[in-house]
């Protein structure tokens, strides 16, 4: 019996990588969106020095989860519409 919460069936899943990489850097975009906002209402450099890298973060992360979305996209089973 395969288990969720076992991180080896999260990340060595096949096509699976896509789906687990994809919600980070959404969340580090929404921290930013946050830390900005914070830094706005309390005018402080220190919330927008933590949002700017939380942004970066989030930029620079987009990189796998698009490389590995062109992988499962590339090695995904093939689907006949006329099997639905």
């Amino acid at each position: 019996m395969v288990n969720p919460f076992d991180p080896k069936t999260a990340f060595l899943a096949k096509h699976a990588q896509h789906v687990v990489l994809i919600h980070f850097p959404i969340a580090l975009f929404i921290t930013a969106v946050a830390f900005d906002c914070l830094a706005q209402w309390r005018k402080s450099q220190t919330l927008a020095a933590a949002a700017y890298l939380n942004l970066l973060s989030a930029a620079i992360s987009t990189v796998p989860v698009v490389a590995s979305g062109l992988a499962a996209w590339q090695w995904a089973p093939s689907w006949d519409a006329s099997q639905a």
